[in-house]
């Protein structure tokens, strides 16, 4: 995961340090907050930006660091009504998928709101703000994980693994 030096922020919870990711907070209906809306622009988007981003638990009182960066987008299926929801969450460490909003995400119906959303929700923990770029623009992979890669596949293709020298070694024969 990349996060920037300023999420490593510590919170002291019972003695154990936690780390939090940077996610964009905001809510826009009907196009009322651009700074919320898709296509999403940077330029505007400090003032929506929570460092580190806190969320609430299933079962549990108070704000804890999120893990996960979020994003509704979609429309009210009884009034038509768009929304764009950017905000972050955390694991309440639950056994079903159903229950934890950032394990999958998923277009269709849901109801958020007390109301039925016809759209997609989205989750991402690769780096801090990584809610602000529009569906399927976020990689997979990030960068540094690329590079480590490609740079252990080009010294294993370089060196003569062993197996039988590296038992003895372990052996001591």
């Amino acid at each position: 995961m990349v996060l920037s030096l300023h999420s490593f922020q510590r919170f002291p919870f019972h003695g154990v340090a936690v780390h939090g990711i940077d996610c964009f907070k905001c809510v826009s209906m009907n196009g009322a907050n651009k700074a919320c809306d898709d296509p999403f622009h940077n330029n505007y988007s400090a003032a929506i930006l929570e460092s580190p981003c806190m969320g609430g638990r299933k079962g549990r009182d108070g704000l804890f660091p999120a893990t996960s960066c979020i994003k509704i987008a979609g429309y009210y299926d009884d009034t038509g009504e768009t929304i764009t929801v950017r905000g972050c969450a955390l694991d309440s460490g639950t056994l079903t998928t159903d229950t934890e909003i950032i394990r999958m995400s998923h277009c269709g119906r849901f109801y958020y709101d007390d109301r039925y959303v016809h759209g997609c929700l989205q989750s991402c923990n690769d780096a801090d703000a990584c809610n602000a770029a529009p569906m399927g623009a976020v990689p997979n992979l990030s960068l540094g994980v690329l590079i480590a890669a490609i740079a252990a596949i080009a010294l294993l293709g370089s060196a003569t693994f062993q197996p039988s020298g590296w038992l003895q070694t372990i052996n001591g024969s």
